[in-house]
């Protein structure tokens, strides 16, 4: 009985065993993805990765140079034309010895949508005496003299047109915004590569036609037109990039992208410096996006991609190119894993039936989380491109002060990454916006006299926004469900773009008020970093995958569990 009872024991023993052998392979089949390939086999950044970054990144920084407009469509100094003067062009001397005998004082030196009424007609452009004007009333300019004349103001005749100029700005984000969902159509549909070379290709063809144009009104059409069909090229390189690479390696890539496209701008304000006349500056930064049509031979379509539309033959002969050039081995178990996943259990959850907008109704947490990150992105946009297109008044040396701004970007970009890993994502994001409305709402207070002051706090504004910009991306991803994760982080995008829409029209603020535009910065950074301080921190946190996960970040069931195995 005895021999009996420990034979039964050992059979039960042996089915146990057996049974956790096949559970542990079912594990190890349901976990193998790519994300478990590239970290285990093929090499989460390898030379295969790096080349295909470093192509991206060219191609990203041609993409920064995009927004000619800061340069073409600047604010020109301008005044009144003065006929009685013998001034009869839009270009005489700017501020010739009599200038305030015809035009009032300003702070600023003389007014430009304004002059004395004339009273006589016989000046000349050497003599022109105080008589001629009635300097006890004053009339709006017939017509303008501008300081140079290597601009759309200048050669559309848009003086004292300050919110038509702004359009221009406006218009570009505009595109911006219409190019997500267009792009993401493309991009899903066709493939990320697709998308790419066919934005890139629109990119040139259109910018190369804007720099014809023969008015305004048409130069505002292309405008839009180019980047709505456009602008694509950064989303898709930056999917393409991010999806290349192991899950330790993304953020870094994505900080390397953003900063290849604060390095774009910073070629831009140089190309605009030597090269003066604007239809030029369009020409040489569009005229090489047609060589980067070549990228549909030279870069390699996302595997994820081909995957999620079971082009497995594309994907493997990839996989074996990635092996190849890494120098490294994918098992055949692996690729079988890989191509012929487990079919996911049906499970219909009270979420899924609800849908998205009845889900986020429904539950508090996610409805004020949904009504906060939207925010965030809205201010960080306003704040971070504000600052760029503001940058060109600072001074009298508009092309370093933009130059430097798009430069600054850089650090904090990297910066974000080793701080929000360290100290945290809520942190990170509510005192990059707090600091950066500091030095924005200082600014105004600073005398025009302290020349270097003004540009480090205006800098130090820039760094902390940018570690605000990359931040963003993680913390918004990590505070949603698996199921509604892109949608809702790509609704948070969507509507932060309002913010750089509106970032454009900031320049024309100051016929109001001089520190307006910085004001109106540090308010939202202010508004922004409060509305962060009230929503979990996410680091050291499981990412959610249910609804009920995503209601639980920042308590303690949330947090990973670093508990040894062994006991």
């Amino acid at each position: 009985m005895t021999e009996n009872q420990r034979n039964s024991d050992m059979e039960m023993q042996q089915r146990r065993e057996t049974n956790k052998d096949q559970d542990e392979k079912e594990i190890v089949t349901k976990t193998i993805d790519l994300d478990f390939i590239l970290t285990n086999e093929l090499g989460q950044f390898g030379r295969f990765q790096l080349r295909n970054i470093i192509l991206l990144a060219l191609l990203v920084v041609v993409f920064g140079t995009l927004g000619e407009f800061i340069f073409s469509a600047a604010a020109t100094s301008h005044r009144c034309r003065i006929p009685e003067c013998s001034e009869s062009e839009q270009l005489h001397e700017f501020n010739p010895q009599w200038i305030k005998n015809a035009i009032p004082e300003t702070s600023s030196g003389f007014a430009s949508c304004e002059r004395y009424a004339p009273v006589g007609t016989n000046g000349s452009l050497d003599y022109c005496p105080a008589n001629l004007f009635n300097q006890s009333n004053t009339v709006a300019c017939e017509g303008f003299v501008y300081a140079n004349n290597n601009t759309v103001v200048y050669e559309f005749d848009l003086g004292c047109n300050e919110w038509l100029r702004a359009l221009a700005g406006t218009l570009f984000n505009v595109g911006m915004l219409l190019a997500l969902p267009i792009t993401g159509y493309v991009s899903d549909r066709f493939g990320r590569k697709t998308a790419l070379v066919i934005s890139v290709f629109n990119l040139g063809l259109l910018g190369f036609i804007r720099a014809f144009s023969i008015n305004y009104t048409m130069y505002l059409i292309l405008q839009i037109v180019q980047t709505t069909f456009g602008s694509g090229v950064f989303s898709s390189a930056f999917i393409l990039g991010s999806e290349l690479v192991g899950p330790k390696y993304r953020v870094i890539t994505g900080a390397t992208l953003s900063s290849m496209f604060s390095l774009g701008e910073g070629v831009l304000a140089g190309v605009a410096w030597l090269i003066s006349p604007w239809r030029y500056v369009i020409m040489v930064t569009t005229i090489p996006c047609f060589l980067f049509v070549s990228y549909y031979w030279f870069i390699t379509e996302s595997v994820r991609w081909l995957l999620s539309k079971a082009k497995n033959a594309e994907a493997k002969h990839i996989l074996h190119t990635i092996e190849r050039v890494n120098k490294t081995q994918i098992s055949d178990k692996s690729l079988e894993a890989l191509f012929n996943p487990p079919q996911p259990m049906i499970t219909t959850t009270t979420a899924e039936n609800l849908g998205l907008v009845r889900t986020v109704i429904r539950s508090p947490i996610l409805l004020r989380r949904v009504c906060t990150t939207p925010l965030w992105w809205m201010a960080m946009t306003f704040v971070f491109y504000g600052l760029s297109i503001n940058s060109t008044s600072l001074s009298d040396t508009m092309h370093l002060n933009y130059m430097l701004t798009s430069f600054v970007s850089i650090p904090g970009f990297y910066t974000s990454v080793f701080v929000s890993n360290t100290i945290g994502r809520k942190p990170t994001v509510a005192f990059g916006f707090f600091i950066s409305a500091a030095c924005n709402i200082s600014f105004v207070f600073i005398p025009r006299d302290f020349t270097i002051l003004r540009l480090v706090v205006y800098l130090l504004g820039k760094f902390f926004i940018a570690a605000v910009v990359n931040t963003l991306y993680i913390y918004t991803s990590e505070l949603y469900p698996t199921e509604y994760r892109h949608t809702l982080l790509g609704f948070s995008s969507m509507i932060g773009r309002i913010g750089s829409i509106f970032a454009p029209l900031t320049p024309a603020l100051t016929i109001y008020y001089h520190g307006l535009p910085s004001l109106l910065f540090g308010g939202m950074g202010v508004v922004a970093g409060l509305l962060a301080l009230t929503q979990p921190e996410t680091l050291g946190c499981n990412m959610p995958d249910t609804l009920a996960e995503a209601e639980a970040l920042g308590k303690p069931e949330s947090r990973i569990i670093t508990t040894s195995l062994s006991r």
